[in-house]
């Protein structure tokens, strides 16, 4: 009997949680949906909650010590307190809300290098928090956002990498706690004036800001660096613009603006 209660206590026979994706593809804006299985170990226990939150890597600079840690940075709460008896099977249905400024992990089929995102379910039983199951997530772009990525990659821009940076960027509306930089090898045209383009993007419901910089050692994350500028996008008029032109155009006098260029 001292045995078995040592056992429980430990978590052993407890609880098991596992999530089920209909669709593991979604987009900034949109919704993930699934059901979640909770199986009943070989005692009773009192579940505190069931919750899921969006998890992804970020790198943190902290002075001469810059570290990688998985943040979590959207949750919901799928169901309150329950009992579940020995053996017992609950199924929880939910839809989860992506937020808009959620970052791009996917483009055109291709996975985007240095990018992780996924879904954790997390079961509460007697104040101990389990983070049971991780489900990779796949967030492809929003229209908008592909337009402007297309353009870059018809100028001849090579993707390079993208990653995810604690901080807010300085002058723009941002909720999350980190923004993403996509990361563009520079086009021919411009390969005596770039040593790298990179590209933001914060949107909402109704807009995108889009922010470009150069040279990830001079961005405009901070007050008073350098950078070409940023501008916003409505996604109900993101298709009226030839962004082929107008970012080759905005580029060229911003380089030149700055003597970059000529």
């Amino acid at each position: 009997m001292v045995f078995k209660r040592l056992m429980k206590a430990m978590g052993v026979g407890g609880p098991s949680v596992e999530t089920v994706l209909a669709n593991a593809n979604c987009r900034p804006g949109g919704q993930l949906e699934g059901r979640i299985q909770v199986l009943g170990g070989d005692h009773q226990v009192d579940i505190d909650h069931v919750a899921l939150g969006l998890v992804t890597r970020v790198e943190v600079e902290s002075g001469d010590n810059d570290y990688d840690t998985t943040q979590e940075f959207h949750r919901q709460q799928v169901t309150g307190a329950f009992r579940l008896e020995p053996g017992q099977r609950y199924d929880l249905p939910f839809r989860f809300d992506v937020p808009w400024e959620t970052p791009v992990t996917e483009l055109y089929g291709q996975h985007l290098h240095g990018m992780t995102m996924g879904l954790r379910t997390e079961l509460e039983v007697a104040r101990a928090v389990d983070k049971g199951d991780l489900d990779a997530v796949s967030v492809h772009p929003l229209p908008a956002q592909e337009r402007l990525l297309d353009a870059l990659l018809r100028l001849g821009f090579r993707f390079a990498r993208a990653d995810v940076e604690r901080g807010h960027i300085y002058g723009v509306r941002q909720t999350l706690p980190f923004y993403q930089e996509i990361e563009f090898s520079p086009a021919l045209q411009y390969a005596r004036s770039i040593n790298q383009l990179e590209v933001t993007f914060i949107a909402d419901a109704q807009q995108m800001q889009v922010v470009l910089e150069v040279d990830k050692r001079g961005g405009v994350f901070t007050e008073g660096r350098d950078a070409f500028g940023r501008f916003t996008v409505d996604h109900a008029t993101a298709d009226r613009t030839d962004w082929t032109a107008e970012l080759d155009n905005w580029l060229r006098q911003s380089l030149t603006r700055r003597g970059l260029f000529s």
